[in-house]
């Protein structure tokens, strides 16, 4: 008990000092934090003194610190003294070095996308390839993250692994040695139709600004350009400096483009471009989709808000907090939201409600309305609500079911053992969808709809005699589902095709490769250019 009284002589008089040391009052709110700290404490000591049960402390008090910041935005995060070193190794660049990304496939960890002149190109390594040891221990039997961690290490050094290649059949000993891996974060660029430009980003890393300016000036040193496509659908986002360095680009130098607010004022910040622009007048349209988020969210939102340039597709996804990192003692710390981003409007793009930890939907009539320069009518909260609004084509079932069970990755990893090496991009052709429908059937490729397990709940019901009547309705509704199913791999099989072959080409000329592949049957990136052709009609968006 000597132990409680003085935890608790502690917290109140820790309360009670730094109250009076400010002059607060029994009003004010650090009050309302010692008396509730005090309370805290008194729980503790009723649970531990009283509970039927043992409590072990530290897995108690993470689920009430867990609980307290469950009740915060999803960014505000709480590090245990373990999680902390494994975050350190999982930032570190020095821990970066094969060259490969990685997933559970079947229980094995599988190679899955392979970097153009990294390690894991170099020591041929394949996709498709399942590490079965690492420096001869077993990887089977261990969780993926085992596996991730164990593969980790400084540049420089050496793994040895043994690689099943299923569509082989055959092991192969793989030596690698770990070194620095660039992965482009503008992995294309070029025109696409009519004197258009288009330049693909992926992330706001180190350079995106000064990538982005070099393919700029290159479209326009080699081609008379009517427009310009940036591309930033599923760009999580990344430096805030490279947002305006890039905004830099099309903006002239000196204009305010974001602002950071918070509690402690201090730590507020104004920033303007900083770079000479290339070019202020070239007709823009920037892409966005419901992933593109934070430096996305500031470039494209910047770009709405000073009337640059046409936003196209879905609402972004709405993050617009700036987090530091603090101690909180024995090696633990939090990730903490300080403040929010601003806009040259004046509004925040930060979504304010959350659900599962998703942002959640705001009604337009609850959102707050600024102005644009040309006085364009905006919204804050919920992410940039874009100027020209595409429905996100929905997925069939029979793709988000091959997607899932990993059939066209696997099909991929067969296929090309029987090509030859392309030569060229522009080559290859895929002409073998009957050998697709042939590996499926191979495979016994089946999948349940929504529609179909609810169904199954009526008919298990049913067999219960509870909806006996209707079990014959039931029987013919399976029927037509079935018929309908039998039909989706000959009806959708331009959108599977695409898959295909986007699978296919990422072997061959990885990330730029693939970017190019999927501008082949990109709809939104077609309307993108009718925009840009149609000067009457951008300019009226814009007005």
């Amino acid at each position: 008990m000597k132990k409680w009284n003085l935890l608790k002589t502690s917290v109140m008089t820790g309360g009670i000092l730094l109250l009076s040391s400010f002059g607060y009052n029994n009003n004010d709110k650090l009050f309302e934090i010692a008396k509730n700290l005090e309370i805290f404490t008194n729980v503790y000591r009723e649970l531990n003194t009283h509970y039927v049960d043992d409590l072990e402390p530290n897995q108690l008090m993470r689920t009430g610190i867990d609980a307290i910041m469950n009740s915060l935005d999803p960014y505000t995060v709480y590090y245990s003294e373990s999680q902390v070193e494994s975050y350190r190794i999982s930032t570190d660049n020095k821990y970066n070095g094969l060259g490969a990304a990685s997933l559970e496939i079947d229980d094995k960890f599988t190679i899955v996308e392979i970097y153009d002149q990294g390690p894991a190109q170099k020591a041929g390594l394949k996709v498709g390839d399942q590490v079965m040891s690492i420096n001869g221990e077993s990887a089977n039997n261990r969780s993926y993250d085992d596996v991730l961690q164990f593969m980790r290490g400084y540049p420089g050094t050496s793994i040895n692994l043994s690689v099943l290649r299923p569509a082989e059949n055959k092991t192969y000993p793989i030596t690698l040695k770990r070194s620095g891996v660039d992965i482009p974060n503008v992995p294309y660029s070029g025109v696409i139709s009519d004197e258009i430009g288009y330049i693909n980003l992926t992330t706001f890393t180190q350079n995106a600004s000064n990538n982005i300016a070099k393919a700029l000036r290159k479209l326009r040193s080699e081609n008379e350009l009517q427009g310009l496509v940036l591309d930033l659908r599923s760009n999580g986002g990344g430096l805030l400096s490279e947002a305006v360095d890039i905004l830099g680009l099309f903006i002239p130098q000196g204009t305010p483009v974001v602002s950071t607010k918070g509690k402690v004022r201090d730590r507020d910040n104004n920033y303007s471009t900083r770079r000479l622009p290339i070019d202020t007048d070239l007709p823009l349209v920037v892409l966005v989709n419901k992933t593109s988020a934070s430096a996305s969210e500031i470039v494209s939102g910047s770009i709405q808000d000073l009337d640059r340039g046409v936003i196209m597709g879905q609402r972004t996804y709405g993050k617009g907090l700036v987090q530091n990192y603090q101690e909180v003692g024995y090696n633990s710390r939090i990730k903490v939201t300080i403040s929010k981003y601003y806009i040259p409007s004046g509004r925040c793009i930060q979504s304010v409600e959350y659900e599962n930890g998703e942002p959640k939907s705001i009604p337009d009539e609850e959102r707050a309305v600024f102005y644009t320069k040309n006085k364009r009518p905006v919204l804050d909260g919920g992410g940039i609500i874009p100027d020209v609004k595409l429905e996100l084509p929905r997925d069939p079932e029979v793709l988000k079911a091959l997607t899932k069970q990993h059939l066209i990755f696997k099909y991929v990893n067969q296929y090309v053992t029987t090509q030859s090496r392309l030569m060229t991009f522009e080559e290859f052709t895929y002409d073998d969808y009957d050998g697709f429908i042939q590996f499926l059937e191979e495979n016994d490729f089946s999948y349940s709809t929504e529609e179909e397990e609810k169904l199954k709940e009526l008919k298990s019901a049913a067999e219960k005699n509870e909806f006996a009547d209707i079990y014959t309705d039931i029987m013919q509704i399976q029927e037509k589902i079935d018929e309908i199913k039998s039909d989706d791999l000959v009806e959708y099989q331009s959108l599977i095709q695409d898959e295909i072959e986007s699978e296919i080409v990422k072997r061959y000329f990885y990330q730029e490769g693939k970017t190019k592949q999927m501008l082949k049957n990109d709809s939104e990136v077609v309307k993108a250019i009718n925009l840009l052709l149609d000067k009457e009609k951008y300019n009226s968006i814009l007005q």
